[in-house]
């Protein structure tokens, strides 16, 4: 069985498996927005870090789609 850890994602808590990406994250969360920025930790990530950078225990989301709203 997959260890799990508890990460913050737009300020809900919620489990994923140890070793879960940016990535894969964006993926399982539907984060298709091409323009989709995101933070990790209250810093930027640029998207050619969203593969390399490993989610740790407590670690906090934040997805922001700059085109969402009216």
């Amino acid at each position: 069985m997959d260890k799990t850890i508890q990460v913050i994602i737009n300020d809900i808590k919620e489990t994923v498996t140890e070793n879960t990406t940016i990535s894969q994250l964006i993926i399982r969360y539907k984060e298709g927005d091409a323009d989709l920025i995101v933070e990790h930790n209250g810093r930027f990530v640029y998207p050619r870090k969203y593969e390399e950078i490993i989610l740790s225990h407590d670690d906090r989301i934040e997805f922001i789609n700059p085109n969402f709203g009216g």
